[in-house]
């Protein structure tokens, strides 16, 4: 057995004949030998690829990755993935997301079925390689067999089931290649796990075509280099990554995150699976519906805008109670998205008939106009950053937009240190944020004279090269990677003393 048990990487198979295949700093382990020897359920940090010949229910293979996770290694698959194949709902929601991939991959067949196998994320036609990566990403299983079938009406492919393939199904024609896929990610995942002495693994979810990201590439290379200083191998993972997430400690989203979409599942997900997740799903829940931040915040009397929360009912009086203009916001608006401001009562009208349309409330809020607004950035209840967004040029709001909704103009950024802000800035943050959780948050902020007002509280707030870290520079990655490491050790250590 290795001694470097913090690098440890075992293949565990049902009988070692099964797996003749010797790779570099991996051991063969029979599967009774890793549930029954005591050294192994004393090993930290192991990362176990599970290549029995059967995953079904109470079956060794099964009970691998079971006790893998309560070990606290990293077994692929995890329990989660064994029953997400199970289940056709789930296949079906995760890939919905990779239509267009599909179409695309199979618009050359003549076939109206189809069955692809995927070894470690590889098929043995290259042009193949694309589509069964992404279905490794979603349900990471050593060894898939997909079956897709054409549907005549929609004239479109789609994925019947999915599911795992035992080893002694594997063709006989295939194992030369199911060796070289093998050696490549294992060898691979080895690598990276070497890069530099590594306490746990860290995932920063990212979306690379995102227009308005919360974090720009540059913070993102930042919070990369805080991580990694601090023992934290970091990973850029994007959505398709989901069945990969039991392999990590923390999951960190930087991704506009939203209830109805795929990062509330990743949140959900590694939140089920123990991770340490920011933002976790109770404040992506909270924080992206503005009804109920307008209640909460009114119940804790903190102070806010004058707001009415609209419905059919008191439509037509909102005018009466706010005044003109006034502003309308759909419940998950962001990025100043879905935030209007009606000047006249035709246009108050014309607004709220059209997102009452889509959500059967709204808010309505007195128009407060201001050359700025406060943004305070808060992780753990404690102040991280103050920054003042000023308007854009001649607009009422800090991002300016065409009628398609494309930025046109963006207000300038201007941090100060926290110490250097109103106190009563830093105070009303602090205290909209705390009803919250203690996730990372951006409490929006209008003063008016000694009058502060909260707007709004964010899960997944912007921080970006250049503007939120002007003061704090690196030490603002550090700070916020030094609280997801300290939650993570808090975890393990809750974790091994079940």
């Amino acid at each position: 057995m290795q001694s470097d048990l913090l690098m440890s990487i075992l293949i565990i198979v049902n009988d070692p004949k099964d797996w003749p295949l010797r790779i570099e700093g991996a051991e063969i382990v029979a599967a009774k030998t890793y549930l029954t020897d005591s050294s192994y359920s004393n090993m930290r940090g192991a990362k176990i690829f599970n290549l029995c010949r059967s995953y079904k229910y109470q079956s060794i293979g099964y009970y691998v990755s079971l006790l893998a996770e309560a070990r606290h290694h990293k077994p692929v698959p995890t329990i989660t993935t064994m029953q997400d194949l199970k289940s056709q709902s789930i296949v079906k929601v995760y890939t919905d997301e990779l239509d267009e991939l599909i179409q695309k991959s199979l618009a050359s067949l003549q076939s109206r079925e189809f069955v692809l196998s995927i070894y470690f994320g590889r098929n043995l036609a290259r042009k193949y390689d694309s589509l069964s990566r992404h279905l490794f990403r979603l349900f990471p299983a050593p060894f898939l067999r997909a079956l897709f079938g054409y549907n005549e009406k929609t004239c479109k492919w789609h994925l019947k089931n999915i599911g795992p393939v035992e080893t002694n199904d594997i063709p006989s024609e295939h194992r030369q290649f199911v060796v070289g896929a093998a050696q490549e990610f294992i060898g691979r995942r080895r690598s990276i796990r070497r890069r530099v002495s590594m306490r746990y693994d860290l995932a920063i979810l990212h979306n690379p075509e995102e227009k308005e990201p919360p974090s720009n590439p540059k913070a993102l290379q930042r919070f990369v280099k805080a991580a990694e200083s601090l023992g934290l191998a970091a990973e850029m993972i994007v959505k398709e990554d989901y069945g990969r997430i039991g392999e990590f400690d923390a999951l960190f989203i930087r991704e506009t995150t939203s209830v109805i979409h795929h990062t509330y599942r990743l949140a959900r997900k590694a939140a089920a699976e123990g991770l340490v997740v920011v933002d976790d799903p109770e404040s992506i829940l909270k924080c992206t519906n503005k009804v109920f931040l307008a209640e909460l915040l009114e119940k804790h009397k903190v102070p806010i805008p004058k707001t009415v929360i609209v419905h059919r009912d008191n439509a037509k009086l909102i005018s009466r109670m706010l005044g003109l203009p006034c502003i309308l916001k759909k419940p998950d608006s962001s990025f100043s998205q879905g935030v209007v401001k009606a000047e006249t009562e035709e246009e108050l009208a014309s607004y709220v008939e059209n997102m009452l349309e889509k959500s059967e409330l709204l808010i309505a809020q007195e128009f407060m106009p201001t050359i700025y607004d406060w943004r305070v950035g808060i992780f753990d209840r404690q102040p991280l950053y103050v920054c003042k967004y000023y308007m854009a040029d001649d607009h009422w709001q800090i991002i300016k937009r065409d009628k398609s909704g494309a930025t046109t103009q963006v207000g300038m950024t201007e941090s100060l240190p926290v110490e250097h802000a109103p106190a009563g800035v830093v105070r009303i943050a602090i205290r909209a944020a705390n009803l919250i959780g203690d996730g990372l948050y951006g409490v929006d902020i209008k003063q008016s004279g000694k009058s502060f007002f909260v707007m709004e509280v964010n899960d997944n707030p912007n921080i970006d090269a250049g503007n939120e870290d002007t003061v704090l520079k690196d030490e603002l990655y550090e700070r916020i990677m030094k609280v997801i490491l300290r939650r993570i050790e808090q975890h393990k250590e809750k974790g091994y003393q079940v």
